[in-house]
C-alpha cells in the first residue's frame, strides 16, 4: 500500500466476518477501526477522518444505507464500499444512487475485497495534480476532483473516473461493459446497468449536458455545450 497507512472504517455486525476481514486488512497495511452498529459508525465518523468506509447494510441501529447517506450529506471525503449479502439489482442501484463507490456481495474472498479497496484507494496516489480542461470544465487528476467555472463539483470517485474516461476520448462511444472496466477494473461482478445509475447521478451534478446517450450502444462525451 506504500508509505501511507490508509484509515478504514469497517461496519459489520457478524463477529467472525469482522474479525477475519479486519485481520486481512491489517496484514495489507490498513489502519482499521471496526463497528458493529450503525450509530457507532456514525459516532466514529463524527470524531475521526477515514479514507474508506466498508459498510454492511443489515446492521443494528441505523443501517448501512443511513451511514452511507450521513457520509455524503456531511461532505466527508470518504470513499465507500457496500459489503452485503443483498444481491438484488434494486438494492445495488439504491446504493449507487446514495453515492456508494462500489458494491461487493458476500460471501467474498478477502483477496478480492482487498483488490477492490486498493482499486479505489490507488486513486489517491500520485505526486502532481495534472489538469485536463474543456471550456469551463477542469479535471484534476491527483485529487480526483472536477471544477466548473472555478467551483468544485461534489463527485464521488466512481463518478470522476466515469467522466474522465468519457472526456479523454470524446469521439468514442463506450459500452457499459467498457465503462465498468474503466471504473472497477476486472474484479467487478454485477449488473452493467449500474453504469446507468452512475450516469444519472453524474448528469445531476454537471452544470452542462455533456454526456450523450447513444441508444443501443452506451455513452459518449459531448463537449459542444461547454
Amino acid at each position: 500500500m506504500g508509505e501511507k497507512a490508509y484509515r478504514v472504517l469497517f461496519l459489520e455486525d457478524e463477529p467472525t466476518i469482522r474479525e477475519v476481514l479486519t485481520e486481512y486488512m491489517h496484514l495489507s497495511g490498513y489502519c482499521v477501526t471496526g463497528a458493529e452498529r450503525g450509530d457507532q459508525a456514525i459516532r466514529l465518523l463524527e470524531g475521526q477522518s477515514f479514507d474508506l468506509a466498508v459498510l454492511d447494510i443489515c446492521v443494528p441501529g441505523p443501517d448501512g444505507f443511513q451511514v452511507l447517506k450521513y457520509i455524503h450529506e456531511s461532505g466527508k471525503k470518504t470513499a465507500v464500499i457496500m459489503l452485503t449479502a443483498l444481491e438484488d439489482e434494486q438494492t445495488q442501484v439504491k446504493a449507487f444512487n446514495l453515492y456508494a463507490d462500489d458494491y461487493v456481495i458476500k460471501p467474498v474472498s478477502p483477496i478480492i475485497l482487498l483488490k477492490r479497496m486498493e482499486s479505489i484507494l490507488r486513486r489517491t496516489l500520485g505526486t502532481g495534480d495534472m489538469e485536463e480542461t474543456a471550456g469551463g470544465l477542469v479535471l484534476k487528476e491527483e485529487s480526483y476532483s472536477v471544477y466548473y467555472d472555478g467551483k468544485r463539483l461534489p463527485l464521488t470517485l466512481s463518478e470522476y473516473l466515469l467522466l474522465q474516461t468519457l472526456y479523454r476520448s470524446p469521439r468514442r462511444v463506450f459500452t457499459r461493459e467498457q465503462l465498468i472496466l474503466s471504473i472497477f477494473n476486472e474484479d467487478y461482478i454485477g449488473n452493467d446497468r449500474i453504469i446507468d445509475a452512475h450516469v444519472k447521478n453524474l448528469r445531476k451534478k454537471l452544470p452542462v449536458p455533456c454526456i450523450k446517450t447513444v441508444i443501443g450502444v452506451g455513452y459518449q462525451f459531448d463537449g459542444s455545450s461547454i
